[in-house]
């Protein structure tokens, strides 16, 4: 896969198959712009999905969720280029996610449950020329074979709730430790080593098989992009690359827009009520500190500044809180600049947008610093006694330790936020901006 800035695009030779298997990089000359805005589109449904498996979504519901991701994202104006968009977009991840293990884990899992609910809502037809994609060594049981078991075969069938097996059912013969859960669920009847897998039941095999050939590709990518691609790349595709792993991929929050201002006056009961927790440790520790450090000044400042906050009331917010800690000449000759900087008033007056949870998740906080992720940094200890200081229940409280002990941050900030707020967030929290706009709204009756 070439990537080029011209705009041109040549197809890949033959016929592609309803989904790809990704077996080797497209023979297709990719533009700069698309290689970046593909991978995001796709990233957004993958988060989707990894969202959805998080919150413990039942296997119908994952199907709808997996299908409005898909339909939402990965269309493309030209019809013909839907399935090189979706090529393009899961070799540039491969890229991103071949560079560490953490990473290499998450995608894997998640494509390949990406996989696993596409295939599910082919045709048998389509199901079958897929099988033949994997050249999978297995062949159908025959009509003899079929009516020595056909009893066994209904008694399964009939024990795990699926249709009965009819005249012209197909069953395929495998080794039983290559449909393992299959065999953990009891959904297969076995006999002599061999698993008897329904045509309805090869999702299993398929997938199998799709998640050992990419678990070896990304171990061959991260490779390639090591000893290669990484430095050879360096000015146009790496820094692309690395950015996209963290990326934020929801509404910009540099300016407010649906609430205007928050007044000075209202700063205090506005931070108790419609703060997320990373944001109002940082102003509760301001107003007892009356001092931060570099980080938690811009972790808190920008996200100020976002949810409406004016410059010259940011100025006087900060100034009567520093002012006691390092004296009002200090904070003018040292400080305010960085306020104004913030603004876009000064340097290259470059309009700052607030940090995203994901920007804030992969923060590394150090001693005497409160910025950060709560979720992610603050011992269980601590992170149960602030969660109790926002008022979340103690059954509330446990789920939410649980995904916070998971890795599951931005998971657990919903939760806090379904709790705090008795109302459910559906597309989850992925900034602290989303957060107080939320809450905001909820709180004024919107």
């Amino acid at each position: 896969m070439e990537i080029v800035r011209s705009q041109t695009k040549a197809s890949g030779p033959g016929v592609i198959p309803t989904i790809p298997l990704y077996r080797c990089a497209p023979a297709l000359e990719v533009r700069l712009e698309d290689f970046e805005v593909f991978a995001i589109d796709r990233l957004r449904v993958l988060k989707g999905i990894s969202d959805g498996l998080s919150r413990g979504k039942k296997s119908d519901e994952m199907e709808k969720l997996v299908t409005h991701f898909w339909k939402s994202n990965m269309k493309h104006p030209i019809s013909s280029e839907v399935t090189n968009k979706d090529i393009i977009s899961h070799f540039v991840l491969r890229l991103v996610y071949c560079r560490t293990e953490e990473f290499r884990k998450w995608f894997l899992s998640i494509e390949t449950t990406l996989f696993r609910y596409r295939f599910q809502l082919q045709t048998s037809d389509v199901q079958r020329a897929l099988m033949a994609e994997f050249e999978l060594p297995y062949k159908a049981v025959g009509n003899v074979e079929y009516e020595g078991l056909k009893d066994k075969l209904t008694q399964v069938a009939r024990s795990i709730g699926q249709s009965l097996p009819s005249g012209n059912a197909v069953f395929y013969k495998v080794p039983f430790e290559e449909v393992p859960e299959l065999v953990a669920t009891r959904k297969v009847y076995i006999q002599k080593g061999h698993a008897y897998v329904a045509m309805n039941q090869v999702v299993s095999l398929v997938v199998t098989q799709f998640r050992s050939h990419l678990s070896k590709a990304l171990v061959l990518t991260n490779r390639k992009w090591t000893s290669m691609i990484r430095e050879k790349e360096s000015d146009r595709l790496t820094p692309i690359v690395e950015a996209l792993a963290t990326s934020y991929l929801g509404p910009d929050y540099s300016q407010p827009k649906e609430f205007a201002e928050i007044s000075l006056k209202d700063i205090d009961q506005v931070a108790k009520s419609s703060f997320p927790l990373c944001m109002r440790h940082l102003f509760e520790k301001l107003r007892e500190d009356h001092h931060l450090k570099h980080g938690g000044r811009m972790q808190l400042g920008l996200f100020l500044k976002g949810v409406g906050l004016p410059l010259d009331d940011a100025l006087v917010f900060w100034k009567s809180e520093f002012s006691r800690k390092v004296g009002t000449e200090r904070f003018d000759k040292e400080y305010a600049y960085g306020i104004r900087h913030n603004y876009g008033k000064e340097g290259k007056r470059v309009d700052y947008t607030p940090y995203s949870c994901q920007k804030i998740i992969s923060s590394t906080p150090g001693v005497g610093d409160h910025h950060g992720c709560p979720y992610r940094h603050f011992s269980e200890e601590n992170l149960r006694a602030a969660l109790g200081k926002m008022g979340v229940s103690s059954r509330a409280l446990e789920d939410v330790i649980d995904k916070a002990r998971n890795k599951h941050y931005q998971l657990a900030c919903t939760l806090t936020f379904e709790a705090v707020h008795n109302s459910s967030c559906d597309a989850g929290v992925n900034h602290p901006n989303q957060y107080f706009s939320d809450s905001q709204s909820i709180l004024k009756g919107g």
